[in-house]
């Protein structure tokens, strides 16, 4: 049965919490949302109480804390009774496509992302042209694998989008400013244009308190 208690999900603009949010807003969970920076100075006593690592998303449920996107993913699904989360029979396929995207699609686009975007976002030093070129050499290897198997198929499971979806693209909303060329894909492009057609996804801080990211800094 679906749980109408009320939750804060605490979040910011970066994709592993984006990703939390969007996930939320696509299941309609009952969360309230409370931008965070658990990193600053005057924030870290506090959030380190909610989450050791002091990373966010952090979901919060009476005394119940718990953290990481994936485990949040799951939750709210249970929340609100929906099988965005996969379960039975479908469950280890779900599970294959996080631990495949994990360890290969988003981190190949995530070495990518960090030195182009977020490095520059956050003055985290230069620029790593080695790590961009190990990035970019992952991806040119494993997006061929994402784009067969996606040929013929709206989504990785089924005929409807689920948690798997919204995992492995978490980086292509900054797929532009990364520099990740998933235009040489078509099953990709057009999967990635599915879920940006997606308001939950394509903005997820609609009418939200979210401050925007800081620019990027050439």
């Amino acid at each position: 049965m679906p749980d109408d208690r009320t939750a804060t999900l605490y979040f910011s603009r970066n994709y592993n919490p984006r990703l939390a949010v969007a996930v939320a807003r696509f299941l309609e969970a009952p969360v309230d949302y409370q931008f965070a920076a658990p990193f600053a100075p005057d924030q870290q006593e506090r959030f380190r109480r909610l989450n050791p690592n002091l990373s966010i998303p952090i979901l919060v449920e009476g005394e119940n804390t718990l953290w990481e996107a994936d485990a949040i993913a799951c939750r709210l699904s249970r929340m609100v009774g929906s099988d965005f989360w996969r379960s039975g029979d479908d469950l280890p396929d779900m599970i294959r496509w996080l631990s495949w995207a994990a360890w290969n699609f988003v981190r190949a686009c995530d070495l990518v992302h960090f030195e182009r975007v977020t490095k520059r976002r956050y003055d985290l030093g230069p620029t790593r042209q080695d790590v961009v070129d190990e990035g970019l050499a992952r991806f040119a290897v494993v997006a061929p694998i994402l784009d067969a198997h996606l040929d013929g198929r709206r989504w990785l499971l089924g005929d409807a989008v689920s948690y798997a979806d919204f995992r492995m693209a978490c980086v292509l909303p900054f797929h532009d400013l990364a520099g990740l060329p998933i235009a040489t894909y078509p099953n990709i492009a057009a999967w990635n244009g599915q879920l940006e057609a997606m308001e939950a996804w394509r903005d997820p801080f609609a009418g939200l308190d979210a401050p925007e990211l800081p620019p990027i800094v050439p």
